[in-house]
């Protein structure tokens, strides 16, 4: 199960929860102060590997385009 990330409106906070993927878009009551003005928030992430050298390196686009979108981040 995916864990989504929500806004408050009401107390401006940040929240975490772990729902189904059918449930993502649904209401959700805020963990702080249990207001139903929420929304999910577009959530980014950061996949790396310690690879050889054990650097870690970032998948993809700086944007979470893959490297197709053509923005001008860097997409080592």
């Amino acid at each position: 199960m995916p864990v989504y990330e929500y806004y408050c409106s009401h107390c401006r906070t940040k929240f975490e929860a772990l729902r189904p993927m059918r449930a993502a878009d649904d209401p959700i009551r805020c963990e702080h102060c249990d207001s139903q003005r929420t929304a999910r928030v577009l959530s980014v992430f950061f996949a790396a590997s310690g690879g050889a050298d054990g650097e870690a390196r970032s998948l993809g686009g700086g944007c979470g385009c893959g490297g197709q979108c053509g923005c001008g981040a860097s997409h080592n």
